[in-house]
């Protein structure tokens, strides 16, 4: 029973994380998010182009995935299959929920499996796992910023920093080879941008955002 409750909690987690919420909000407006900007569906690239409200409206629904399905779907997978007691059998089904929605995320179905690069739904994630690692890698990505004014640079470094943060606060082998799992996946879903980092070409934030199509 625990195998099929395993395999429903992946499948339900990647669903879940795989909801293209950058997309919809922004195809509501009539635009098609991939086609101008950077063409990433993620808050970042939806606050250049559509504003503030929506771009906090995209990072929050984002983060509310990775921890939903950490929180809430395992939970209720938990419950319906009666899963032993035992903290192991808790933490292997949380750490395969938040995966599958950061791979939800990143590669979602429903747009041929292009989606973001999991930073905020792997926030949510980490909130539900490591909140003080999370806390960590926060202040760093603010100060770097802060100084820079490029998203991307305090993602990649954040990334970086994760599994050390999450050793330094846990003292857990098994969390810590994890999140340096998601840090690789997530720096590797910034390969764009650290070409564009070394060329000098990144767009800094609050720069002049391309101009959207007319609605279609």
């Amino acid at each position: 029973m625990e195998i099929v409750g395993y395999v429903l909690l992946a499948l339900g987690a990647y669903l879940l994380g795989s909801i293209p919420t950058g997309y919809l909000v922004a195809r509501a407006r009539g635009i098609d998010i991939r086609s101008v900007g950077s063409g990433n569906i993620g808050a970042t690239n939806v606050f250049r182009i559509l504003g503030k409200p929506a771009g906090v409206f995209v990072l929050l629904v984002d983060a509310l995935k990775g921890w939903a399905a950490v929180v809430g779907l395992t939970q209720l997978i938990l419950l319906l299959f009666h899963f032993p007691p035992e903290p192991g059998w808790r933490q292997t089904a949380f750490i395969i929920a938040g995966l599958c929605a950061i791979l939800g995320h990143n590669y979602t179905v429903w747009l041929h499996f292009k989606g973001g690069k999991g930073i905020a739904t792997s926030a949510g994630v980490l909130t539900a796992l490591v909140p003080w690692a999370l806390l960590i890698i926060v202040a760093i990505w603010i100060v770097l910023f802060a100084l820079t004014r490029y998203v991307s640079l305090g993602s990649i470094a954040a990334s970086f920093t994760l599994p050390l943060a999450t050793w330094f606060t846990t003292k857990n082998e098994t969390l810590a080879l994890i999140t340096a799992a998601m840090s690789v996946l997530a720096i590797y879903k910034h390969r764009g941008n650290i070409k564009r980092l070394l060329n000098g070409t990144e767009h800094r934030f609050g720069s002049k955002p391309d101009q959207p199509p007319p609605p279609a």
